[in-house]
This record gives structure tokens, C-alpha cells and sequence, in this order.
């Protein structure tokens, strides 16, 4: 071998094994909860910026961690974001106000955290010393595109204003990317499964609470396209990308999910995972969105292939219901994102 390639295999190794400073935006969400832990196992260091809406506590099986920083606060405050990159070298920025209904709640409260905030983060992350920034975007970006797999190089036609700040955002994280500052963005498909931060309002999630809890599911419509990706493949991959090479993920975007199935098909998967008799009840609905995404490019790029299935995700949801981790699911409003914004006055 000669001493390029000796040089090449060396600087890949280095990569492969390199411990980030990590700050996670919204890291006590849904998927933070998940993706931190296992940073930390890892063996990175890890900040948590996030308002901690959803309980103080999401992060308790990290919390002894000495690697591990907890601030809670505003992302909209430059103060505490300059704190909280104090000595990060990497930043995973999860944190939004999700779900369209969540955000027409308060489009101005939408609005300023989902991007005004945005561009200054980015340029306070940069000015810190930060050397990668990876970004979830969301599939939601493309709008309605009919008959094909959905794959990264169509144009994006977000149909709210979640989807087009979310767009808008990928544009301000691309442009502000320079040498030295290595920017990666990920456009997840609906994510689903256990996490200590449960939602219950996400479509295999609401699926299989209701069968769990009431031993029968409602389909509306049934045909519309959902992707979806198991929590721990999402988290994986977050992880996954800090080992990945500068070259290999800078200014790059993709699309991450599972395959695409009807809704359905995912109520049938429930069944299944859950092995008991669900009645399965379809009722017509005037939500006619259906999404298509395609994940080939990453999976060729990247080599990332999801290693779980919805079966999968149902069967970690059956469980914690089974243990005790899920309290009264159907009043909790820590398990349902809009009716905890419309419980708080968060301004």
C-alpha cells in the first residue's frame, strides 16, 4: 500500500473513532430523548439546549452523565446560545415547534422559533469554532407529488408554513456554509416507536395506542402514502453522520425513512406486531395527502439502510404500555404536542 492510501485509511480511521462535543438543539423532544443516551454511550460529549416543555425528567437515564450539560432556555436568546456552544465542535439541531397543527396554533410563536432564530444560530455556531452542523429538515418540504418516489433532487413545494420555514431553513444552512464548516441536512420521514418522550400523535404511534387501549383502530381514508423510520434508525443515523468524513456529507441533503406504506397497511402492521385480534375499521376521510419518499440516495452514498420495521416499533410501544412507562395516554397532554401548546403560554 502506498503512503496515500496508507494516509487516506489512517484520516478515515480517525474519523470513524473521533468523540464530538455535541450540542443537541431540542435535545429533551421526542427523538433527542433517544438520540442523547446513546451519543453519551458513544463516548461524546453531549449539551442539551431545549425549553424542557415536556418535563424535566425525559433525560433521567443520562442524567448522572458526566458527559452530559443540561441548560434549559431559549434558542431565541443569543446569550444562552452562545452559552451553550461553549466548547461544542458539532451541533444536531432537532429543535422546532412540530407538526403543522401545533405550529397554526401560533404562526408568529411558529415562525420565531422554527426560523427567525435560525440564521443567528447557525452564524453564533460558526463564529463558537463549530466544525459540523447537521439539520432536520422534514420530507413534509416536497408538498404532494404524485405516481413517483419522492427523491432529493425534486423541487420542494411545502404546502404550510411549517414545511416552508423548514425549506426556507435548509437554504440558510446552505448558504452559510464555508470551509471549515461542514453542513448536513436530513429530511426525516415520519419517525415512530418508544421514546421517553412519548408522542402519541403520530400515525403508527395513535395506531397503536388505540389498539392497545381500546382493541380497535379507525382508518381514515386508508390509501394515502405515509413513510415512516423506526426512532432508533433516525438516532442511529444522527450518530451514524458524526463518523462519517468531511467530504462525504458537506452540503449534502437527504432523505431519511423506511419503505412507504398505505395507512392501511400500517394499521395492518399493528395488528401483526401486537398479535391479537384489532378490529380494523376504515371510514372515509377528505385528507388526501400521500407521500412517497424515496431513501436510495442515502442507503448508496452513505451505505445507511434502516435495520428496523414498524413491526418493530409497535412491539417497543406494546412493551412500555405493558410496563407501566406510558400513564394514562389518553389525558396525558405530555404525549400530544398540540394540546400541550394550547395547556401553556409560551410566547
Amino acid at each position: 500500500m502506498d503512503k496515500s492510501k496508507r494516509r487516506s485509511l489512517k484520516k478515515k480511521e480517525d474519523q470513524m473513532t473521533k468523540k464530538w462535543n455535541v450540542l443537541v438543539v431540542g435535545g429533551a423532544g421526542y427523538v433527542g430523548s433517544n438520540l442523547v443516551p446513546k451519543l453519551l454511550k458513544a463516548g461524546h460529549k453531549v449539551t442539551v439546549l431545549d425549553l424542557y416543555l415536556y418535563g424535566d425528567d425525559v433525560l433521567k437515564v443520562a442524567a448522572d452523565n458526566p458527559g452530559l450539560t443540561q441548560i434549559k432556555g431559549d434558542m431565541r436568546d443569543p446569550a444562552t446560545v452562545k452559552k451553550a456552544l461553549n466548547g461544542c465542535d458539532a451541533v444536531i439541531h432537532l429543535a422546532c415547534i412540530s407538526n403543522d397543527p401545533s405550529f397554526e396554533l401560533n404562526p408568529d410563536l411558529g415562525k420565531s422559533i422554527n426560523y427567525d432564530c435560525f440564521r443567528p444560530l447557525v452564524k453564533a455556531a460558526k463564529e463558537a469554532g463549530v466544525k459540523r452542523f447537521i439539520y432536520a429538515s422534514s420530507s413534509s418540504v416536497y408538498g404532494i407529488k404524485e405516481g413517483t418516489d419522492v427523491t432529493e433532487d425534486l423541487a420542494l413545494e411545502p404546502l404550510t408554513d411549517y414545511s416552508k420555514y423548514k425549506a426556507l431553513c435548509e437554504e440558510i444552512l446552505l448558504e452559510e456554509r464555508e470551509p471549515g464548516f461542514v453542513v448536513l441536512i436530513l429530511r426525516p420521514a415520519t419517525v415512530c416507536g418508544y421514546s421517553s418522550r412519548l408522542r402519541l400523535d403520530l400515525t403508527v404511534n395513535i395506531l397503536t395506542h388505540h389498539a392497545i387501549t381500546k382493541g380497535k383502530i379507525t382508518v381514515f381514508g386508508g390509501n394515502q402514502m405515509r413513510p415512516n423510520i423506526h426512532i432508533e434508525d433516525m438516532t442511529d443515523l444522527y450518530a451514524y453522520c458524526l463518523q462519517r468524513e468531511d467530504a462525504e456529507i458537506d452540503g449534502k441533503t437527504y432523505n431519511a425513512g423506511y419503505e412507504n406504506y398505505t395507512v392501511s397497511d400500517l394499521a395492518n402492521m399493528v395488528k401483526k406486531g401486537l398479535d391479537r385480534d384489532i378490529e380494523i375499521t376504515i371510514t372515509p376521510s377528505n385528507d388526501n395527502r400521500s407521500y412517497h419518499v424515496s431513501s436510495k440516495k442515502i442507503q448508496k452514498e452513505l451505505g445507511f439502510t434502516p435495520k428496523r420495521t414498524i413491526e418493530d416499533a409497535v412491539r417497543d410501544l406494546k412493551d412500555a404500555f405493558e410496563s407501566g412507562l406510558v400513564t394514562d395516554p389518553d389525558n396525558n397532554i405530555l404525549y400530544y404536542n398540540i394540546k400541550l401548546m394550547q395547556s401553556i403560554q409560551l410566547v
